[in-house]
C-alpha cells in the first residue's frame, strides 16, 4: 500500500459492503449482504505491519428474501442467538506481485464460534479528503471459504438423478470498505 496516512481509522460502515455468494442447486447463486459491519484499520508506517478489526452483526444478514434469512440466522447456519456476531482480525499484511496497490490480507474468521485462517486478495483504492473534509481510504477484498470449516454442514440432497446438493460448501466473500481518518489525525496528516 502507498500514499496511506499511519494512524487508526475507523470503518465508515454506511460506505462499506460485505457480501457473499453462494451457488444453490448447484445452477444458480444467492447474493447477500450485512448490513450492520464496524471496525478499525490502524496503519503503520510500514504498511505491512498495519492490521484491521471488524466485527459483523450476523443477524443484518439479507437476501432479499425474509424466510430465506430466517432460516440462515437459525441453528442450521449461524445460530445468531448464540453466535450474534462474526468477526476478522488480521494477522499479516503481504505484498502481492510488484503493484503496491495489490495485498494479500490474512487474518483469523470466526463464524458460529469456530475461528479459521483466511486469505484475502486486497487492493487499496487510495486515499482523498472528500467534500466535507473528512479523509478517506478504500479498499475491496475478496476471497472463499468453506462453511464446513465452520461448522456449517447443513444441506439437503438434490433429486438423484441430478445428484449433489442444495447449498453448495463454498462461499466467495466480496467486500468495499471505507475508513475515515479522525480529524485530529487527519490533520496530522
Amino acid at each position: 500500500m502507498t500514499a496511506l496516512t499511519p494512524g487508526t481509522w475507523n470503518l465508515d460502515a454506511t460506505h462499506t459492503d460485505v457480501d457473499f455468494t453462494v451457488r444453490h442447486a448447484g445452477i444458480s447463486k444467492v447474493r447477500g449482504t450485512f448490513n450492520a459491519v464496524e471496525g478499525s484499520l490502524v496503519v503503520a508506517d510500514d504498511a505491512t505491519a498495519s492490521n484491521v478489526n471488524i466485527a459483523i452483526d450476523a443477524n443484518s444478514v439479507d437476501t432479499g428474501q425474509p424466510d430465506r434469512d430466517a432460516h440462515i440466522k437459525a441453528a442450521d447456519f449461524f445460530e445468531t442467538e448464540a453466535h450474534p456476531n462474526m468477526t476478522f482480525v488480521s494477522t499479516e499484511v503481504r505484498a502481492k506481485g510488484n503493484d503496491p496497490q495489490e495485498f494479500i490480507l490474512v487474518g483469523n474468521l470466526t463464524i458460529k464460534g469456530v475461528t479459521n485462517p483466511v486469505e484475502l486478495k486486497a487492493e487499496f483504492g487510495g486515499q482523498t479528503v472528500d467534500a466535507f473534509g473528512m479523509t478517506r481510504a478504500g479498499f475491496e477484498a475478496a476471497g472463499e471459504i468453506s462453511r464446513k470449516d465452520f461448522g456449517i454442514t447443513w444441506n439437503a440432497p438434490l433429486q438423484a438423478a441430478a445428484g449433489g446438493v442444495l447449498v453448495s460448501d463454498a462461499v466467495k466473500i466480496q467486500i468495499d470498505a471505507s475508513f475515515v481518518l479522525p480529524a485530529e489525525e487527519g490533520a496530522q496528516a
